[in-house]
C-alpha cells in the first residue's frame, strides 16, 4: 500500500471514529434522559436487545458517514502535508 493511501485510509477512519464517538454519545443521551420514553418502551420489550443494538448501529452509521462526509468535503489541497 502506498503511503497516500495510508493517509486516506487514516483520515478516513479518524472521521469515522468521531462520528462514531458522537452516535454513542448522542443514543446513550436518548436512552439515559429517556426522551420520547423510548428507553421505557425498550425495557418493557422482549426484544429490548435488539431494539438497542439497532438504535446504535443506525446512528453509528449515520454519524460515521456523516463525518467523513464532512472531512472530505472540507479538504483543502493547499494544505496537504
Amino acid at each position: 500500500m502506498k503511503s497516500f493511501e495510508k493517509e486516506a485510509l487514516l483520515f478516513l477512519l479518524r472521521h469515522l471514529l468521531a462520528g462514531i464517538a458522537g452516535a454513542v454519545v448522542l443514543g446513550s443521551g436518548i436512552l439515559w434522559f429517556d426522551i420520547a420514553r423510548l428507553a421505557t418502551l425498550i425495557g418493557n420489550s422482549e426484544y429490548g436487545v435488539v431494539a438497542v443494538v439497532m438504535l446504535y448501529a443506525s446512528l453509528m452509521l449515520t454519524f460515521g458517514s456523516l463525518a467523513m462526509g464532512i472531512g472530505i468535503m472540507t479538504m483543502n489541497e493547499d494544505n496537504r502535508p
